[in-house]
């Protein structure tokens, strides 16, 4: 949004929005007058309505969502609740409707109910509230609903029970300043909001007492921004409200402004010329960038102002855009930039690709010319925006500047990038052969066959990664003939390596292990067996000899192929509650010691497995900068579309700890005692400084990458203080539960380190702002792998625009100063002794699981 253009604004499409429709049902506000004497009399049976007793009554309200005249889901009903002082109720409602698939006129029907005898019940009042606003936008915020006595709710277009009036009243007025001021539209002053917060209070008790209406108050999500109703635009797809096709000319209602169907921010309109080039932009970039001053532009340096211009546009993430007016800019200082690393992606994007003159120079004369590039640019070059093999090649040969451990951090995102190569696209029809551009293979295929070749760790990642590639891309004839080539080039040449042929059985023999356990998965995931019976199968069919499971030659585990294994300990071998039945194996290592695996089938694992490859990563950046902070980013292998192993580390979560031990420093206690203890509440100090360091490592980590559907069964802590996150079904800020808080700090990890007030946690902060500041530096690296997944198939990234929803983690439009500030206020706001209640309430709803 361009803050200089008052007239600019942003909003979401509601077509977007694939979240369920929830709400908070607050509290009830008014005074119930209780029947007269004289009714009584008249009614006898009136004595037994709750207004009548002398404490406040068990009401409770049922709502249902209505369109059209006909309702859209059951009603729902508030739980019971005793009252003491107040109809407060602060209960969350989640209908199962999304708000992508509401008509325009969605209203929800609020009845609220009380005693009216026994087994029976009579309405206190109704009120109908419509989802979207005047102008076609999803209503956010707090909302103040007038109770129509005595009324059932009438959730009919015309409702006889609208949830406001025309009468205005003094507290009516004030809600509605503090809705703008809650959406920042008036300007804040901490001293004076205070006190007019407190008037506000005494306002709202007198105007209370005093008014004969009963208002029911409910609060709904507040986005970002304002989310504007919009249909998905699919004209198979038969419309679910009175909104016309989209082709049709919009029906204005009277409500709307005369403006709305004319507003040419709101009306997309296909300009079928956008692809073609325009002569008069062609004409400006021709003069602008003329060859014929070219043997000047190698002599040409910026001036120190121009040096700062050309520095900020170095300094922007890789998936920023260049104006017309940077490109230029950085084409007429080409040849000064050469010598900056920085300097080349930003330079490739300024070449005009379909001028044959500016390819030429820019790959015959310059690439070769540039000095060596950062990992980060040559993944960014990997990519779907790089066509020309040659850039592709260069950004290849820096790559093997990286020693095999380091390849192994980014080879999930290099087999995808064989996706983008020439040899697997299905352009070549539409190039022109007059261009400059080169379609050779770039060499990514060989360098990445031969690494495999010669380390046989990274060869055996290398081989599993291409085989679920294959499986994945069966419906892609044009992809899965290329990964096969792939891995057809990759068994050859391993076969004519020295012991070729023992490491193409050693592979063949893990396919056949993998098979067997995904075939009995699958056999006693689908039985009808109980869980106890379904663990003694299991048992028997690994000590069945014939199985092959019991005792093996020695083969390196597909999950780490460092570890050789001999066979499985039935004895030990499990199954786990969970709805998939994971097993629980116990591998027994040729050294004699045991290494424990959670093998699934029947779930998509590739998702965790891009994960931890980022926590594994991070991990490493931190420790480079000397900072371990104990992360635990256990070892996941996706070894099928639906299957795939992860290291099980012993460890409890957090909600057995505390229904076991209370608390977390009681397991801790309880497990690492040090009676002699200062200042560590009787644990070993080394245990607490795992904790702490741990602890601050995941909490920055989680919020970099948006991992949601955070519970305290998804949160783990091993004997000896290592706090782990599992289970990434949710990332890049997607999370089933409403009201996510960014950075994810529970109660339990506070307290655990002794409070908010102790030092623990003022070291669990500062090692979180040294963590975020060091893997700041590092955005473009983690941006770039994960843009170059976008492919994948993933659920969580494919047709999202990950750069943004991960740079706006990193805050990369601030200095460091500003961005460790602006954390710090996160950080602040998920803590449970610096909010105010209503957000404590939100918090503690989160973490149920």
């Amino acid at each position: 949004m361009d803050k200089d253009n008052r007239d600019d604004f942003t909003f979401a499409k509601l077509s977007n929005l694939k979240l369920p429709v929830t709400f908070r049902i607050s509290q009830l506000e008014g005074t119930r007058q209780p029947n007269s004497i004289t009714q009584l009399l008249e009614k006898p049976e009136l004595r037994f309505h709750g207004v009548q007793l002398p404490t406040l009554s068990d009401l409770y309200v049922t709502c249902q969502l209505v369109a059209d005249n006909k309702p859209l889901t059951i009603p729902f009903r508030t739980s019971f609740k005793a009252f003491k002082n107040s109809y407060t109720w602060n209960e969350w409602i989640t209908f199962p409707v999304r708000y992508c698939d509401l008509p325009l006129n969605s209203q929800i029907t609020f009845t609220v109910w009380d005693i009216g005898g026994p087994r029976s019940a009579i309405p206190v009042g109704g009120s109908t509230f419509r989802m979207f606003g005047k102008k076609w936008t999803l209503r956010r915020g707090k909302h103040r609903l007038l109770l129509w006595a005595g009324k059932e709710a009438d959730g009919s277009v015309e409702t006889t029970t609208p949830s406001k009036v025309g009468t205005k009243d003094e507290m009516g007025r004030l809600e509605k300043l503090v809705k703008k001021y809650e959406r920042g539209d008036l300007p804040k002053n901490d001293w004076l909001d205070k006190m007019a917060f407190r008037k506000m209070e005494e306002i709202h008790a007198a105007e209370a007492e005093k008014s004969e209406n009963m208002f029911l108050y409910i609060d709904l999500p507040r986005f970002d921004f304002p989310v504007i109703f919009c249909e998905p635009h699919n004209p198979n797809l038969a419309s679910t409200s009175s909104l016309p096709p989209p082709t049709a000319q919009p029906n204005i209602t009277p409500a709307l402004p005369a403006s709305f169907n004319t507003d040419p921010h709101l009306w997309a309109i296909v300009d079928p010329e956008i692809v073609r080039e325009n002569p008069v932009e062609d004409k400006h970039r021709r003069l602008v960038r003329s060859h014929r001053s070219s043997p000047y532009d190698r002599e040409l340096k910026p001036n120190a102002k121009i040096r700062d211009e050309l520095g900020e546009i170095l300094a922007y993430p890789p998936g920023q855009m260049l104006t017309s007016e940077e490109k230029d800019l950085i084409w007429k200082f080409r040849f000064y930039l050469t010598r900056e690393k920085r300097g080349l992606t930003k330079f490739l994007k300024s070449v005009t690709w379909r001028d044959p003159s500016e390819v030429k120079q820019a790959v015959e004369e310059l690439l070769p010319m540039w000095t060596e590039i950062d990992t980060d640019d040559a993944l960014e070059l990997l990519g779907p925006g790089t066509v020309d093999s040659r850039v592709r090649a260069f950004a290849v040969k820096q790559l093997s500047r990286a020693d095999d451990e380091e390849l192994l951090l980014y080879l999930l995102q290099l087999v995808q990038a064989l996706k983008f190569e020439n040899a697997a696209s299905d352009q070549r029809s539409t190039r022109s052969l007059t261009n400059a551009i080169s379609y050779d293979d770039s060499g990514l295929t060989d360098f990445l066959v031969e690494r495999g070749v010669h380390n046989a760790i990274l060869g055996n990642r290398l081989y599993w990664y291409l085989m679920v590639e294959v499986d994945l891309n069966k419906d892609d004839r044009v992809v899965a003939k290329m990964y096969g080539k792939v891995v057809f080039k990759f068994l050859q040449r391993v076969v004519e390596s020295e012991n070729g042929s023992e490491r193409r059985e050693m592979m063949r023999r893990q396919g056949v292990l993998v098979e067997t356990l995904s075939k009995r998965a699958k056999e006693l995931r689908t039985n009808k067996d109980p869980r106890p019976k379904k663990i003694e199968k299991l048992r028997s069919f690994i000590s069945d000899s014939k199985n092959g499971l019991i005792n093996m030659s020695p083969i390196p585990l597909p999950l780490s192929a460092h570890i050789t294994i001999t066979g499985i300990i039935a004895d030990k071998s499990s199954i786990f509650k969970s709805n998939q039945y994971p097993f629980l194996l116990y591998f027994q290592c040729v050294d004699g010691s045991e290494f424990p695996v959670i093998f699934k089938d029947g779930d998509d694992m590739r998702q965790d497995q891009l994960v931890i490859q980022l926590f594994t990563l991070m991990d490493q950046l931190l420790r480079k900068e000397n900072l371990d902070l104990k992360l635990s980013p256990y070892a996941v292998l996706a070894t099928g579309p639906q299957q795939g192993m992860a290291q099980f580390i012993p460890s409890k979560s957090i909600a057995a700890i505390v229904s076991e031990n209370g608390t977390l420093l009681n397991f801790l206690r309880a497990n690492n005692p040090d009676e002699g203890s200062v200042g560590t509440y009787g644990v070993e100090p080394s245990v607490i400084d795992t904790f702490v360091r741990s602890c601050a490592g995941y909490c920055v980590v989680t919020y970099l990458l948006g991992v949601g559907d955070r519970h305290l069964d998804n949160l783990l802590l091993s004997p000896d203080g290592h706090f782990f996150h599992v289970d990434f079904g949710y990332i890049l800020g997607r999370d089933p539960k409403p009201f996510p808080p960014p950075v994810k700090v529970c109660k339990e990890m506070v307290d655990g380190m002794g409070g908010a007030q102790s030092t623990h946690y003022a070291r669990f902060k500062n090692f979180c702002f040294t963590a975020f500041t060091i893997l700041r530096k590092n955005a473009n690296l983690i941006l770039n792998l994960v843009a170059l997944m976008v492919d994948a198939n993933i659920p969580d990234i494919k047709h999202r625009d990950v750069h943004e929803q991960i740079q706006e983690k990193f805050l990369l439009d601030l200095t460091e100063e500003e961005a460790i500030k602006h954390f710090e206020a996160l950080l602040n706001e998920t803590s449970y002794f610096t909010v105010v209640l209503d957000r404590i309430h939100d918090l503690a709803q989160y973490w149920r699981s």
